[in-house]
């Protein structure tokens, strides 16, 4: 596959973190591996915690010139420096913080296996649109948005497309020559070795 081809590297943080272990633990799969951008994604309200730990993981990520957004806590991104927001839940909100946190901020949108909500997103001026699960999983009603809807967005839209959930070597090579990114997280922090666990599950890319 040809470089301009490949796509690119987002890293989702596990729900839960060792803030004594896992900077260094990113700081080695972001030397190995290219990473365009990071998402803080922890489990809980705890407003400390999660101040703690951007704080932490974004002096990792800033270092190395890759981007860190949030997962759904709009007010912590410019008090704590951060580069933009996830939102887990479609286009909802995308058109109001594209407003609040300005043009260069990132806002994305996780619009689960609708092609629907996917435009809406992208019209209401998201950066990019993620759709998941891509692979078989316990979690959820064990739907998957499909290489279809891939294939169908990358050839109709513009807005970048994200392929995240369950990925495995086999579907990334699937969905290869029809997403701009594939966001990886637990399929690597549940091995001991993180980095060697991303090389393997993106050996198809070559």
């Amino acid at each position: 596959m040809a470089e301009a081809e490949r796509p690119q590297i987002y890293l989702i943080t596990p729900p839960e973190i060792d803030l004594g272990i896992f900077p260094d633990r990113l700081a080695r799969v972001l030397d190995s591996t290219g990473i365009a951008c990071l998402r803080l994604a922890l489990a809980g309200k705890d407003e400390d915690r999660i101040a703690r730990a951007a704080d932490a993981l974004r002096e990792v990520a800033h270092a190395r010139d890759v981007a860190i957004v949030i997962e759904n806590h709009v007010l912590m991104v410019e008090r704590l420096g951060l580069d933009g927001v996830h939102l887990t839940d479609g286009a909802r909100l995308v058109r109001k913080l594209r407003k609040d946190l300005g043009p260069d901020a990132i806002v994305g949108a996780f619009c689960g296996r609708s092609r629907h909500e996917g435009i809406n997103a992208a019209e209401a001026g998201t950066d990019y649109v993620s759709f998941g699960p891509v692979g078989a999983t316990a979690l959820g009603d064990g739907s998957l948005a499909e290489t279809d809807l891939f294939a169908w967005w990358s050839e109709m839209i513009e807005v970048p497309v994200v392929a995240e959930g369950a990925l495995t070597r086999e579907k990334v090579a699937e969905l290869a020559p029809v997403t701009d990114f594939f966001a990886v997280g637990e399929e690597i922090w549940r091995e001991e070795d993180a980095a060697e666990a991303l090389r393997s599950l993106l050996s198809p890319l070559g």
